[in-house]
């Protein structure tokens, strides 16, 4: 009798130890099923891969950054020749009452 219900283990073990191993295959075929079906559907909705998006985020933060330089070197170069133009300005103001004083000793 030992000898029976030991057989009767080991043939339970068996079609256990199958019956894991044809769920763990059938979890594998859905699984994959399901990425295809998951993928196509994506695709047709046109979304953006991650790698792509993250791509494009990094070059819109270079971007952003070069802008944000580019303004202040505008800025400054502003500030530089409005300055020059005020001094040149300044110089031509004040040339303008030496002129009128000259001619007013003429006159």
């Amino acid at each position: 009798m030992t000898n029976g219900s030991n057989r009767v283990l080991d043939e339970l073990a068996k079609l256990v130890t199958d019956a894991a191993g044809a769920a763990q295959g059938l979890r594998r075929e859905v699984e994959t099923a399901f990425r295809g079906q998951a993928e196509r559907l994506l695709n047709t909705m046109d979304v953006v891969q991650r790698e792509d998006f993250e791509a494009v985020r990094e070059m819109a933060i270079r971007a952003r950054a070069e802008n944000t330089a580019l303004l202040a070197r505008i800025e400054a170069l502003e500030a530089l020749v409005g300055q020059k133009g005020k001094d040149a300005g300044d110089t031509a103001k004040a040339a303008k009452p030496a002129s009128a004083s000259t001619r007013a000793k003429k006159d």
